[in-house]
């Protein structure tokens, strides 16, 4: 069998009746995706490779391998069980597939569970207090913890909007650490985009304060505001994060208003645990995935989707402002195992 993928592997020579049924197009976003997903597609694949060769029946044998390497490339016991189940129901049970058919099957699995989750960039459903029509200005407080790229992505989320033609504003308000202050004006520098600071040691909410009144003043179209890497277990810092919002949520009343997690990749199950305990502070609207590019614990994104029902709306594949790319459920599909 030839070698069809450029990580090398016989798995990767599809017969034709196993390809995708709408191959992605070969788009900047595509090949952007693909990069992000390297690791975590490579590593899939290898334990594919290890675990099946030749023809495979379905049998219980086959199905628990499929599990083993489902759950320990971090999508997540519960959701591995359940992409299992659904291949059981959908596959003919005597049917002998090739390893390549066998992993387009999967990855149609992923994509329709993922599809009938609230995943994608989809806007929020309304809820008191919280995010308000769909037009006008939009107001995203970004939350997470220290070291999971929040202000990374916030560069990201303002590059995106910049090519989507909105005029954004940025809001310091980690003003627990100099540093962060001094790196978000630095990105805003580089982006040409005004940034909403106080000194160190300001409060976070005033920062919060006054940058919805320069955003209402200057007619911004994208208000990002940064806050503190708060430890998920420090039960002060995060109370720090709901007054944060609460001042947000009086200000921006009439705003579009979003509450986004950037989780790490790299820490894999252990990010469920933090937006666990986000969601219980604050309501969260979406996840941003960082750090996708270095990691091979990309199946994240599909256990945060299904285990805890937020919405994936963004994945960072890489070091500059560029590299972010909303989430699309069967194109991550294609790129995971396709």
């Amino acid at each position: 069998m030839k070698r069809g993928d450029e990580a090398g592997h016989d798995l990767l020579e599809l017969a034709p009746e196993a390809r995708f049924p709408e191959e992605p197009e070969r788009s900047g976003f595509w090949r952007q995706l693909r990069r992000g997903l390297t690791m975590t597609h490579t590593e899939l694949l290898d334990k594919m490779s290890a675990a099946f060769a030749g023809r495979v029946s379905l049998d219980e044998a086959t199905l628990e391998y499929l599990e083993e390497i489902l759950i320990s490339s971090d999508l997540g016991v519960e959701t591995s069980l359940a992409l299992v189940e659904r291949v059981k129901r959908n596959a003919t049970r005597d049917q002998a597939l090739s390893p390549a058919r066998l992993r387009k099957l999967l990855a149609d699995e992923v994509a329709g569970l993922l599809e009938e989750l609230p995943v994608g960039n989809r806007p929020p459903a309304p809820r008191p207090g919280g995010a308000a029509g769909v037009g006008g200005p939009r107001l995203t407080l970004v939350v997470g913890v220290n070291g999971a790229g929040k202000t990374t992505s916030i560069a990201k989320l303002a590059r995106l909007a910049q090519h989507q033609g909105r005029r954004v504003m940025l809001a310091a308000g980690d003003t627990f650490r100099a540093a962060a202050i001094e790196q978000l004006a630095l990105w805003g520098e580089r982006l040409g985009v005004e940034v909403i600071r106080q000194p160190f040691g300001a409060d976070p909410a005033a920062v919060a304060f006054d940058a919805i009144q320069a955003g209402r003043a200057r007619r911004v179209d994208e208000l990002l505001i940064d806050t503190a890497g708060r430890l998920h277990t420090k039960d002060q810092l995060m109370a720090e994060l709901g007054k944060v919002r609460r001042v947000i949520d009086r200000e921006a009343a009439g705003w579009q208003r979003r509450t986004l997690l950037v989780l790490d990749a790299t820490t894999g199950q252990n990010a469920l645990a933090q937006a666990r305990t986000f969601s219980q502070v604050v309501p969260v609207d979406g996840v941003l995935l960082a750090k996708l590019d270095g990691t091979a614990k990309g199946g994240m994104a599909v256990a945060i989707a299904r285990e805890l029902g937020l919405p994936v709306l963004y994945l960072g594949v890489g070091e500059t402002a560029d590299d972010l790319v909303e989430f699309r459920p069967r194109e991550f599909a294609a790129a995971l195992l396709g």
